[in-house]
């Protein structure tokens, strides 16, 4: 692989949604990317499941050309693993209009990884350094926008977010500095 491969992102077609719609396979994606290459013994004690489900799930994302093996570690016995491309890109509307029940359920699977994200930082706040809990934020905003509108907003919400974006997840962290997760959630209260 590349160092071109490793930074890339990739765009879901509804194969790939296929093979991202089990959570499980979402979060090992998602470790892979953050923490670099692991194990399925690794993957499985972070995800408090067995071996067998983890390289199962890895021989899935593998298929699918999601995760790769990262040949200069391990050995026969040891398969270490990494993830293919550093980011994913979606266009839900499309992936609905393609397949809705697999997307619905691929949605449901980043719905529910970050809920767990966040009920982890809430976790972990009482031990959280004072600085670290300060800067944080969990908040919800009531707007009143048309969908143009919102399109708007994001676009110049991103365009920050862009700004403070690493390179690649992996490397060593600047001194002081922790990995941070920012999720994003806009969409219509209630539908009509």
């Amino acid at each position: 692989m590349s160092d071109n491969d490793e930074t890339s992102s990739i765009r879901l077609d509804r194969h790939l949604v296929r093979a991202l719609a089990h959570p499980m396979r979402n979060r090992i994606v998602g470790l892979l990317r953050i923490h670099g290459p692991q194990t399925a013994t690794t993957l499985a004690g972070r995800l408090g499941v067995n071996t067998g489900a983890t390289s199962y799930h890895l021989r899935q994302l593998a298929e699918a050309g999601l995760v790769v093996e990262d040949d200069s570690r391990g050995n026969a016995r040891d398969r270490w693993w990494q993830a293919a491309h550093q980011s994913t890109e979606f266009d839900s509307s499309e992936l609905l209009d393609q397949e809705p029940e697999l997307a619905l359920g691929f949605l449901h699977g980043v719905g529910q990884t970050y809920a767990e994200n966040i009920f982890s930082y809430i976790d972990a706040m009482q031990t959280m350094p004072a600085d670290w809990r300060d800067a944080s934020l969990l908040a919800d905003y009531a707007f009143q926008l048309r969908p143009d509108q919102l399109a708007a907003m994001m676009r110049e919400v991103l365009a920050v977010l862009d700004k403070y974006r690493a390179a690649d997840l992996r490397a060593p962290l600047p001194e002081g500095a922790e990995q941070v997760s920012v999720q994003i959630q806009a969409f219509p209260r209630e539908t009509h």
